[in-house]
């Protein structure tokens, strides 16, 4: 197993032991799980961060959306200055401070309903109370003939306001240790990273391998299933299935020139690197800052200069970090040249195959 952290290896047992102990009080009943009107599905992995959950929560959207289905997406909004729950709104000053950077780019491209909260059962009901008080005008409800629709609300009672409408769904971002909400899916992302990372804290697995018994669905990077599709097999339960991802960059915002300098905060910065790579861009220099780091102008002014002092033509960065950017910080690194926004596109190989199994799973 990797870790990150060899100084934390003797605390590993300590934080297993934790995990097992809140199993343990799962299984006989003691922690409580609560059930939203609308079914859920959940998009979760093995480890904090780098997985890619954010482009799989936004492919599966699109994919729904396109069947006909009400989509929203309930997220915790990690590392957000608001309070409570609150529906992101992409015209709000400083936008990604408030909401979080993932549900920003969430709303941006997918284009659904995001709600925000610690609490996301409170922000599955805020959603769905929304809906229920006609404030959400729905756009494009037109169900055209011939859609199957999401078929089960598992434990709704009939007497509610939504027990005939089978077409609305939440999505549950990083929702696969967010067990107190129940699910009709479980989709889990791994990553042959993961499938060598050790444990918190000495590493950044968040649960053993073991856990994708849970799973009803895991997703593979298409790069990747060759080698490590048998291994995953063998821990997954009877019944569940496996997908295959594929990913690539899409550039959404001008060109950063011949060598421009790439910087982001996010979980895995190698990865993103090596895409950059693969894609052409002859990289000037590199700078990783913390995972979901609020950029200061002060970042801006050590950007700026470490360009110059290298000769980069530009700056490229991801989407997550580009949303963090206030209009006068894009404007001070323009002072060396363009600045590009590189976005991480996730497509599943078997498209049709993905809803299917949806609504099969929900019957």
């Amino acid at each position: 197993m990797r870790a990150r952290r060899g100084w934390a290896w003797p605390l590993v047992p300590i934080y297993a032991a934790g995990l097992a102990v809140r199993d343990g009080l799962r299984w006989l009943g003691w922690l409580r799980v609560r059930r939203l009107q609308w079914p859920v599905v959940s998009v979760g992995s093995l480890s904090a961060g780098g997985a890619g959950k954010t482009p799989v929560v936004i492919a599966l959207a699109e994919l729904l959306r396109a069947r006909g289905w009400d989509v929203d997406v309930l997220s915790r909004g990690y590392g957000r200055e608001g309070l409570g729950v609150e529906r992101v709104d992409l015209a709000a000053a400083d936008a990604a401070r408030r909401f979080g950077d993932e549900p920003v780019v969430i709303a941006q491209r997918a284009g659904v309903p995001v709600w925000v909260g610690t609490e996301r059962f409170a922000a599955g009901e805020a959603a769905e109370g929304f809906v229920a008080s006609g404030g959400e005008q729905q756009q494009g409800q037109k169900r055209n003939a011939g859609i199957l629709p999401l078929h089960c609300v598992q434990g709704q009672n009939d007497n509610s306001e939504f027990a005939n409408d089978k077409s609305r769904v939440h999505l549950l971002d990083d929702g696969f240790q967010h067990r107190g909400l129940a699910r009709a899916v479980d989709v889990v992302l791994v990553t042959e990273e993961d499938m060598e990372e050790a444990l918190f804290p000495a590493g950044n697995r968040r649960e053993p391998l073991a856990a994708l018994r849970r799973a009803d669905v895991v997703v593979l990077r298409d790069t990747e299933r060759a080698r490590v599709e048998a291994r995953v097999r063998r821990l997954m339960r009877a019944g569940a299935v496996v997908w295959s991802l594929q990913r690539e960059l899409r550039f959404a915002e001008g060109c950063a020139g011949a060598r421009p300098l790439a910087f982001c905060a996010i979980a895995r910065p190698d990865g993103f690197w090596a895409m950059l790579k693969e894609a052409g861009c002859q990289l000037a220099e590199i700078v990783a800052f913390g995972d979901h780091h609020a950029y200061a102008m002060v970042d801006m002014v050590r950007l700026v200069a470490m360009a110059k002092k290298c000769g980069a033509t530009g700056f490229i960065t991801t989407e997550k970090d580009a949303v963090k950017l206030s209009g006068a910080m894009l404007e001070r690194l323009r002072e060396v040249g363009p600045v590009c926004v590189a976005g991480l596109e996730a497509r599943f190989v078997d498209e049709a195959g993905v809803v299917r199994e949806l609504e099969a799973r929900c019957r």
